[in-house]
């Protein structure tokens, strides 16, 4: 860890997106704490608030340093929230599509056979779908909320997973460290999690940070056509939509606030992966 640290210290930029993403889910954490409203709680909106500009001084006392949207949420507390639930998705559903992924393709390359070519071809399928339109089908069928949003980008996702499993497997599964333990009376499982697995792992996380980003923009995508979570729970895209109308008239701080926290964030996300893409990768170091 110490060696991995001190090569990725080298790229200035790269520590200043660590730094921002760490800022960034340490204000989403604490959000109750270091906002003045909590926009889930209905009853503490004030429609005579509403769509006003940053700097605002409420019927509540406090200043709104962003402003308010059209139900008189202080934007700076929505955002806040909103990271929260764009980083519960974009963790949860790289979480599950990893695992699902990872055991599919580290299976077809250990399998082979008829195994291999039926598990990789419906990768294959998966793979020739864009991932917004098999999401938005998805979550027009099993309908709003976080678990069906998080199935919906699941679904989008482990194919990615899985190809990278799976090269990174059957690259492996050729190695002479793999035959011996092949050639032990070790059973097929221990094989697969204790030999090929961990050398699997560099090229998944990275590719899993890539997807958490993905699974962010994915989700506020949703979100801002109407299809993610419900209007009580306001994500980025669900801000961004709600100030969408407004921009000619003015307003545009609704939404821009919210489209330049989730830029930022989702940039910062991508500098990290393409970091330690450099780094897991011995092709690519300097």
């Amino acid at each position: 860890m110490s060696a991995f640290w001190r090569e990725y210290r080298e790229n200035w930029f790269a520590v200043a997106a660590l730094v921002v993403v760490v800022l960034v889910v340490a204000a989403a954490i604490l959000a109750p704490l270091i906002t003045p409203q909590d926009p889930y709680d209905l009853g503490n909106l004030n429609l005579a608030d509403a769509r006003r500009p940053p700097g605002f001084i409420g019927s509540e006392g406090y200043t709104h340093l962003l402003g308010t949207d059209a139900q008189g949420r202080d934007l700076y507390s929505a955002i806040l929230y909103g990271l929260r639930i764009s980083l519960q998705m974009g963790l949860a559903a790289g979480a599950v599509a990893m695992m699902i992924g990872a055991t599919l393709g580290i299976l077809a390359a250990h399998a082979g056979g008829r195994v291999e070519q039926a598990i990789m071809r419906i990768v294959d399928l998966q793979l020739s779908f864009p991932a917004i339109l098999l999401a938005l089908v998805l979550v027009a069928v099993l309908g709003q909320g976080k678990v069906p949003l998080v199935i919906a980008l699941v679904a989008a996702q482990y194919a990615y997973f899985a190809r990278t499993a799976y090269g990174a497997a059957a690259t492996e599964r050729q190695k002479d460290y793999v035959e011996a333990a092949r050639a032990t009376p070790l059973p097929g499982r221990r094989v697969v999690f204790r030999h090929i697995l961990p050398n699997c792992l560099p090229p998944l996380i990275v590719v899993g940070t890539v997807q958490v980003a993905n699974a962010i923009a994915l989700e506020a995508t949703l979100s801002f056509l109407g299809l993610g979570l419900p209007p009580t729970e306001p994500s980025l895209g669900m801000l961004i939509a709600n100030g969408f109308q407004y921009m000619m008239s003015g307003r545009t701080w609704i939404s821009i606030y919210p489209g330049i926290a989730l830029i930022v964030l989702i940039v910062a996300i991508n500098i990290v992966g393409d970091q330690l893409r450099d780094q897991f990768n011995p092709r690519l170091r300097r």
